[in-house]
């Protein structure tokens, strides 16, 4: 019998309940409501003094989420838990991660900072935007990675002829690890421009796609139009298929729509870090529950997650 507690909030209840179902325990009972005006409002209905606690919670938009986590955690120090470890399998707002025009918010550092002072002993998280949030933080953070499970399924098309597509520079290092991974398969690189938020230019394709099946990597997929515009690219500079690997299916607005309608977009591979808003032919979920559940029992243990970084191999 596992002698830790792990508990959920409300931005992701299927995930948390995979995790308690792969750990072969139950989710500590906790009571979260909105007042009339919307205030929240957390309790853990059992004792959780002396214990080492697990609060699964993504962090997606609305704010509330967000928010919501915190409570969690600041009800479990007041309650006296020995060790809080704060599971975010999407950490929110991390693509306000630098200071890159005057006048901005770091927000990335808000909410770590946020996390940290609300009594958050640990945290475990899946992709990070960039890596250097890590260093945001001044308690230990895992930053696990969704390789295994997503190139486990991606095998399964048994495609002949890959290659996988980093969408813009800053995923090359993802891009690369996933092609070695798919039996060093062929890299490619496209050059993208943001002249404004949501909005990205295709400039040109490092690499040849011709006869090729792609794969293009990113770590979360928003509105879905710089990558519909890289799969065009790819299929106009003669490839075979374009297929998506997205590990945190954001999907914003019309995003599902759009993959929909798109002819150049064969498939998309994403996880179950965010609930998507409904399902879709052309998007397949893959369950992270075994991947945090594994870390979890392991951070309990005080072993060693490091073979759970096999992105960075």
């Amino acid at each position: 019998m596992h002698d830790f507690k792990i508990a959920t909030g409300r931005s992701n209840p299927e995930l948390s309940n995979r995790v308690a179902e792969s750990l072969g325990i139950a989710l500590s009972q906790t009571k979260i409501h909105n007042f009339s005006d919307g205030e929240i409002w957390v309790k853990f209905e059992e004792n959780v003094r002396g214990v080492d606690l697990f609060i699964i919670q993504s962090t997606f938009p609305p704010a509330d989420n967000i928010f919501e986590l915190l409570m969690l955690i600041d009800a479990a120090k007041r309650a006296s838990a020995k060790r809080i470890t704060a599971v975010i399998p999407y950490y929110g707002y991390a693509r306000q991660d630098r200071k890159d025009q005057p006048r901005v918010s770091i927000t990335a550092r808000l909410v770590a900072n946020l996390l940290e002072r609300a009594g958050a002993d640990r945290v475990i998280t899946l992709d990070l935007h960039s890596s250097q949030i890590q260093g945001f933080f001044d308690i230990p953070l895992d930053n696990l990675y969704a390789s295994p499970v997503l190139v486990s399924v991606a095998r399964k098309l048994g495609l002949e002829n890959v290659a996988v597509a980093a969408p813009d520079l800053g995923s090359v290092k993802t891009a690369r690890a996933y092609a070695q991974k798919l039996d060093n398969a062929g890299l490619l690189v496209v050059d993208k421009r943001r002249p404004k938020h949501n909005v990205a230019e295709i400039m040109t394709i490092i690499g040849d796609p011709k006869d090729k099946n792609v794969f293009i990597v990113d770590d979360m997929m928003d509105t879905g139009t710089t990558f519909i515009k890289c799969a065009e690219a790819m299929k106009e500079r003669g490839a075979l298929s374009v297929n998506g690997i997205c590990v945190h299916p954001v999907l914003s607005n019309n995003a599902t729509e759009k993959l929909e309608a798109a002819d150049s977009v064969n498939h998309i591979f994403v996880t179950d870090t965010i609930p998507l808003k409904r399902p879709s032919d052309k998007i397949t979920v893959v369950s992270v529950a075994d991947l945090f559940a594994e870390s979890i029992i392991r951070t309990h243990d005080n072993r060693s997650i490091s073979s759970l970084y096999q992105i960075e191999r």
